[in-house]
């Protein structure tokens, strides 16, 4: 990350020339000569809503600093902003309104895999990009083997999240022998259990053990047993903080001490209130962001967070801070305020600079090629961060 936080508002006074705050207009751009419409399609309420709320807090802070600083081509972001209850089927309905209705130029969120890919259609459809900070599944920006034009994210795959952890595993803490506890109801968790199941055997480790449960579960006492009937190094659980946070503390108060791995969805203050601080030792996930990395532009950006908000930021408020940054800069680089000139500004982003690392994006895969931190837990504090390769 070379670009500091000081030079965040710098880099937004470069998008523009300063501009009023006029009424918003409804054309078929988004855009009247005050303002540009970018819509917010999170998940605010439901079983994941802590992920979109802290996304939107990240994006709506970022939104506030580029208007302070004159908006972009001279015109302020209005945003436009719906919670689609953590569900896929109104993801879907509101991609539609926000493209079709309110004219946005382009519709970050949602959060997570499933809702996100639902809306992809619409995108294409409409010609409208879409954007999300944190939905990792393979197969959303190139399906059967197609490229959906207008999708693109601002996060690392399942697929390399899963490959970081297994070598984290193999190198870090030299275990040889893995059992896998996945959520069979998410495609999010079958992708990172999948990937990190293939690098760990191609590291010359085994796989002794994979067991299944769906969301909503509470009771894993059973599924707990059997893995602890097997001789294993570490416990890997993709899944969501709801179900894993019951999981590590089962498995703690049956006396799993073996280090217990899994993905961003771990990235939750409920991960805390499900499992408690004594079961949140020897406990490690792959992420996006740190708060323990000492690049000015990090602490720069904690220390701003803070102040607007009273607490920590977490990955999930970096990602929608740099999302909103990433749209910004497209729309400023954009022949014209309309879907189809943004998105082609999109696919030719080169060397982004976020609080989330820097990257530019692949335009065969729209993919953003950058690398993943995994970070350490004692007693539910962050207290160690170590970014892998890409």
């Amino acid at each position: 990350m070379k670009r500091r936080f000081a030079a965040i508002a710098a880099a937004a006074l470069s998008l523009s020339l300063l501009a009023g705050c006029g009424s918003s207009g409804s054309g078929t751009s988004g855009s009247s000569a005050d303002t540009v419409k970018v819509g917010l399609n999170y998940e605010l309420s439901g079983p994941v809503a802590t992920y979109g709320d802290a996304s939107v807090k990240g994006i709506q802070m970022a939104v506030e600093e580029i208007n302070a600083a004159g908006g972009v081509n001279g015109k302020q972001i209005e945003i436009v902003k719906y919670d689609n209850k953590s569900e896929p089927a109104e993801a879907t309905t509101l991609a539609t309104k926000l493209m079709t209705n309110d004219k946005v130029v382009s519709v970050i969120g949602p959060a997570t895999s499933g809702s996100f890919k639902a809306t992809i259609p619409v995108a294409n459809q409409n010609k409208v990009p879409v954007v999300s900070g944190s939905a990792t599944a393979d197969d959303l920006l190139v399906q059967n083997g197609v490229l959906q034009e207008f999708a693109f994210r601002t996060c690392f795959s399942d697929s390399y999240q899963g490959t970081a952890m297994a070598n984290f595993a193999t190198q870090s803490l030299s275990a040889k022998t893995a059992v896998i506890l996945k959520d069979t109801s998410s495609d999010y968790a079958k992708g990172l259990a999948d990937n990190f199941a293939k690098q760990f055997t191609a590291n010359g480790g085994t796989i002794v053990a994979e067991e299944g449960y769906v969301a909503g579960e509470t009771e894993f006492n059973p599924i707990v047993t059997r893995i602890k009937g097997q001789s294993f190094d570490v416990m890997y659980v993709p899944g969501y903080y709801n179900e894993v946070g019951l999981i590590i503390k089962q498995a703690r108060d049956q006396g799993i001490d073996q280090p217990i791995l899994g993905g961003d969805g771990f990235d939750s203050p409920g991960l805390l209130e499900k499992a408690g601080a004594a079961a949140l030792n020897q406990v490690y996930f792959t992420n996006h962001y740190s708060s323990l990395d000492q690049d000015p532009t990090v602490q720069d950006f904690i220390k701003a967070f803070k102040d607007k908000y009273g607490e920590e930021p977490n990955a999930f408020h970096a990602l929608g801070y740099d999302t909103a940054y990433f749209v910004a800069d497209a729309i400023k680089r954009a022949s014209e305020p309309t879907g189809e000139a943004i998105q082609q500004a999109m696919a030719s982003t080169t060397d982004f600079s976020g609080v989330t690392g820097t990257f530019s994006i692949d335009p065969e895969t729209h993919e953003p090629v950058k690398s993943a931190v995994v970070i350490g837990l004692k007693d539910g504090v962050q207290v160690s961060a170590e970014r892998s390769s890409r």
